[in-house]
């Protein structure tokens, strides 16, 4: 490699790295002015630049000829089965820095100390194999370089669990396409092909490149090999008994109704050390879906999402916060993640809640109508859930089937007979049978109730759900509680306009389309018969191009994996 070579290839890498600095710059200045770590931020990108060009130079360097009188030198100095497997190892070198420059963009813990490997690898190969003094100073700079820079490098997941752009694959495929095209154009059709592919010698530079790029190419198809047959992913664990059991006092304490969808059991809990407040999530894909804020004092929570969100960086995961009300955003906000609108939370004050006046009286002639149909309204205590389950279950089941529908988790609640005993029941009966139930969330300190589940039977009389509701209200208002949560209307009060974001838009358009798959104006409208308050909730997560993914994965954990996203 000569010194032209070496000059061009510096200024190369000086072009690349100031076009990477000048495209991040937006972001740069943004994480400056907030005092971030700019250099922090930059260094593994450009780490993985100069280990991908690294890892391009042996490559390239196996596919050109060497000069007869280095190649002398060797002769005297190396035995021709040193020479060789030099040329091989330094192929496969170059092949695993291409590779692992990903893991570095990425922050791979792994990748940095595979690379630091191979690149003081890659030195001892370039001078056993050819004397190529100019390269092994390149690969002397970057190692020199690379090696005090641990500290960019902390996330624990594997490189093959990392996935691959399709721009990092076609720049893999451009250097070996371009290693082969070097050897061709150096080495004609005469210096390489099958008849020539065992010739050995310290002369037969031809067959040594062909033979190391044939190695460079299989260790290539190995690795992307390993990662189709990897083992999925690592999953944190649901919450334990013991977990479970530390959230129980913590939700009685808190005043959000929806914090009980712990105890489902299908999510992780990761808790303060004082363990006094604690996140609710789950991981699908890379995104970790924290199901609200957390749940607990304002101080620990503070603590909470700064720690769930330093555990995602450190897993290579993305942090999302799901559903969540406005009054943290600022603290989310602080972690440079997007806010964008996902709906609506209808919510009745039950000050002085009743059917009286002009504007309930919809409400008023349901209800009327109903009980003069012979139905009467009972709330049934937590503790004597258990013995009400029987009669209970054959109604969500039919309920179920009637709908067409399967059970959901992890936002949702779902007829579980451990998780629906810890909140009192409403059932509806007529003539003594039992034909509709709604089960309740409720809140620590009387702050609100919430409904889950509204199932009622075929022969249920029209209104009965509306009547259920007005009755559970009015046990809410009677027991004291300052407001009845009637959940979310999804994708409800988007503004539409012409300067609204892109976000809104989208929303808008899923909205008119999926109309006919899921009612999202009829849900707006039920609610809107309590004339409730709408609070906005938020998605919090990575955007971009990144939010499509995160989505899907959201809503596979609301369906049970991806195939429950394509049925109902």
């Amino acid at each position: 490699m000569n010194t032209h070579f070496v000059a061009s290839l510096a200024a190369i890498i000086v072009s690349l790295s100031a076009l990477l600095i000048a495209r991040r710059w937006p972001a740069i200045k943004r994480l400056t002015d907030m005092g971030g770590d700019w250099v922090g931020a930059l260094a593994p990108r450009l780490f993985a630049l100069t280990t991908f060009i690294a890892g391009a130079i042996l490559l390239f360097s196996g596919a050109t000829p060497e000069s007869a009188g280095r190649l002398g030198w060797l002769n005297t100095v190396l035995p021709l089965p040193i020479v060789e497997a030099s040329a091989y190892f330094a192929s496969i070198a170059g092949v695993g820095l291409i590779i692992l420059a990903r893991g570095l963009q990425r922050r791979l813990d792994a990748a940095y100390h595979l690379a630091v490997w191979l690149l003081a690898g890659g030195i001892v190969f370039a001078l056993a194999s050819a004397l190529d003094i100019e390269q092994a100073l390149d690969l002397s700079v970057m190692l020199v370089i690379l090696v005090p820079s641990k500290r960019f490098f902390y996330r624990k997941s594997s490189i093959f669990e990392e996935r691959f752009t399709p721009g990092w694959i076609a720049a893999i495929a451009v250097v070996l396409v371009g290693t082969a095209a070097i050897a061709a154009a150096h080495y004609g059709s005469a210096g390489l092909g099958t008849d020539v592919f065992w010739r050995f010698g310290f002369e037969a530079q031809g067959p040594r490149a062909q033979r190391a790029l044939v190695l460079a190419a299989i260790v290539l198809v190995g690795f992307a090999g390993a990662r189709l047959l990897r083992p999925a992913p690592h999953q944190p664990g649901v919450a334990s008994k013991d977990d479970l059991a530390t959230a129980v006092p913590i939700l009685q304490a808190s005043d959000r109704a929806s914090a009980q969808l712990a105890l489902l059991g299908d999510k992780t809990l990761m808790f303060n050390e004082s363990r006094t407040a604690f996140i609710m999530y789950g991981v699908a894909g890379r995104s970790w879906v924290s199901l609200g804020d957390p749940v607990g004092p304002l101080k620990e929570s503070v603590q909470l999402i700064n720690e769930f969100i330093t555990r995602c960086d450190q897993a290579g995961g993305w942090p999302v916060f799901y559903r969540v009300p406005p009054a943290l955003l600022h603290l989310y906000l602080d972690y440079a993640l997007a806010v964008v609108k996902l709906g609506e939370v209808a919510r009745v004050s039950m000050s002085g809640f009743s059917l009286e006046g002009p504007q309930r009286r919809n409400l008023r002639r349901v209800w009327r109508k109903t009980v003069d149909d012979g139905c009467t309204f009972e709330m049934i205590a937590p503790a004597d859930v258990d013995a009400m389950l029987p009669q209970l279950r054959p109604i969500s089941d039919a309920w179920l089937h009637e709908k067409r529908a399967r059970e959901k988790r992890f936002s949702l609640g779902r007829f579980d007979e451990r998780f629906i005993r810890h909140s009192p029941i409403g059932v509806v009966r007529k003539n003594g049978a039992i034909v509709a139930f709604v089960t309740l969330w409720c809140a620590g300190q009387r702050a609100e109730v919430e409904v889950d589940l509204m199932r009622y039977t075929a022969d249920a009389p029209a209104g009965i759900m509306r009547y259920a509701l007005i009755e559970a209200m009015f046990w809410a208002r009677d027991e004291g509680y300052a407001w009845f949560n009637l959940g979310a209307a999804p994708l409800s009060g988007i503004r539409a306009s012409a300067v609204a974001p892109v976000w809104n838009q989208i929303s808008l358009a899923v909205r008119g389309v999926g109309e006919r798959y899921y009612n999202f104006e009829g849900l707006r409208a039920f609610k809107d018969w309590f004339y409730p308050e709408w609070e906005p909730v938020y998605l919090v997560s990575p955007g971009g191009t990144k939010r499509p993914v995160i989505l899907a994965n959201i809503s596979s954990l609301i369906s049970g994996g991806i195939g429950g996203v394509f049925r109902k």
